[in-house]
């Protein structure tokens, strides 16, 4: 089932260009949490201290739609789509919530 994504005013999502080049790149969050891109479509998601530290693996794929969606070991699974509002880069999840990347 498709996605109604809950874009806002001056979000643009990333081209297939600039999701490819997420392989190799961390991203990480202002609450300190990592999302890891591997080249070969593994991922992981290192959560922060405060979030109680630990590390949930998986493999990621990018859809027709331009989100990526992650397959965890456990089972679980989520689609989530990368934008960009001017120079900030934000991830949206599937209920919509905003989570914006820390320059790097």
């Amino acid at each position: 089932m498709a996605t109604e994504w809950r874009l806002k005013e001056g979000d643009r999502p990333l081209n297939a260009v600039e999701l490819e080049a997420l392989a190799g790149r961390t991203l990480t969050f202002y609450d300190d949490g990592r999302s890891t891109y591997s080249a070969g479509g593994s991922f992981s998601y290192t959560y922060s201290p405060a979030n109680g530290g630990g590390t949930a693996f998986g493999t990621y794929t990018i859809a027709e739609d331009g989100s990526i969606c992650t397959r965890f070991r456990n089972g679980l699974g989520r689609c989530d789509l990368y934008v960009l509002n001017g120079t900030r880069l934000l991830l949206i999840t599937e209920t919509g919530e905003r989570y914006p990347v820390r320059p790097e």
